[in-house]
């Protein structure tokens, strides 16, 4: 049986982060229950107004905050006593309000990627007991995060959250051009990472890999390569708890290997996703006249010049059923997914006897 998985003053019964899956595809109902079997569930932050009731077409960055508590309290509704995060990407243009409104939702857990969140634990001075968990690719860049952190507040990440570009869904830190050359090495990075924080603090940090991560095979295969456990995201899309619409569920159940590959994101950020309707998400907004509305996104070529097309509507669409001209972010695995299951099924097959 592996080992529960510290995370600052939080111990998960298993070592397993369910991964934040923006714009609802992981709220409330799948983190909730993430964390009622013993994992880390995340409501993730990005887009999470849209689709709820706090948003009137309007008052975006204001329904955000509200609906990200909303979320958390839905969750804590499921799982009382069980640990649950959320993820803030650092590219959102209010990353610094939905910290705040995370740590008053009363979030045990804050995982960041998208960019270095070099300021987090001057948002979270006022909540010691939040974890803060960075997303990193890169030695580098677990090291500038882990030296600002601890010069100007001296404080390390709880943990670090590995990221593999050439399996991961949804944004990747990384350029296009480097993702699958069979160049990185994920395992390589996890165990660098995890020397650095012994080596120049004496600190064992945990170091969760994330990315190409499915069954109880690959979970092993982590742990024993020297992660101190997994993210998973994109196994738990095909499950009854999933916030995302059964439209959403259905494109992962007939999608094939090769419908998965890389688009470019108006955030400057490769991600990865199906594919097989890429050209019609840029049609929806050339034939609505899509503007942007929201300015979700600190820096965005859609808002800017209105090249590509509008990813937060895009992922709003594909959530809400409408997977013609809706983005449907995944990982390399998806198309391994056969049927609706339970989180619960998932656990057992995992972690079981």
């Amino acid at each position: 049986m592996p080992k529960p998985l510290k995370i600052g003053k939080h111990i998960a019964r298993y070592p397993l982060i369910q991964g934040g899956m923006g714009v609802r595809i992981s709220a409330g109902r799948l983190a909730g229950n993430v964390a009622k079997c013993g994992g880390v569930g995340l409501v993730a932050a990005a887009g999470i107004a849209l689709n709820s009731e706090f948003y009137n077409g309007r008052n975006y960055f204001q329904a955000e905050t509200e609906a990200f508590k909303a979320e958390l309290r839905k969750a804590y509704e499921i799982a009382p006593d069980g640990i649950i995060g959320v993820n803030v990407m650092v590219a959102l243009s209010d990353f610094e309000p939905l910290v705040r409104a995370a740590v008053e939702g009363g979030a045990k857990v804050i995982v960041c990627g998208a960019g270095l969140p070099m300021s987090l634990p001057e948002l979270t001075a006022d909540h010691p007991d939040v974890a803060l968990v960075p997303i990193a690719s890169s030695i580098r860049a677990a090291q500038l995060i882990a030296r600002k952190w601890h010069k100007a507040y001296n404080r390390l990440p709880d943990a670090v959250v590995v990221e593999d570009p050439d399996t991961a869904g949804g944004h990747l830190g990384e350029k296009m051009e480097n993702i699958g050359t069979g160049e990185y090495d994920q395992y390589a990075t996890v165990r660098g990472i995890k020397e650095f924080f012994l080596s120049e603090y004496g600190a064992d940090v945990p170091v969760i890999a994330a990315g190409g991560v499915w069954d109880r095979a690959d979970l092993e295969h982590a742990l024993a390569e020297g992660a101190d456990g997994v993210q998973m995201a994109t196994r738990f899309v095909c499950t009854e708890e999933c916030d995302a619409s059964d439209e959403f569920k259905q494109m992962y159940l007939d999608c094939k290997k090769e419908d998965i590959g890389l688009i470019m994101s108006p955030a400057g950020l490769p991600g990865r996703a199906i594919i097989t309707n890429k050209d019609r998400m840029r049609q929806y907004d050339l034939e609505h006249h899509t503007p942007c509305r929201m300015g979700c996104l600190k820096k965005c070529t859609y808002k800017e010049t209105g090249e590509r097309f509008c990813i937060v509507t895009a992922l709003d669409r594909s959530q809400r059923g409408d997977v013609d001209t809706g983005l449907v972010f995944c990982g390399t695995n998806a198309w391994k997914s056969e049927r609706i299951s339970t989180v619960r099924e998932i656990f057992a097959e995992l972690f079981g006897e």
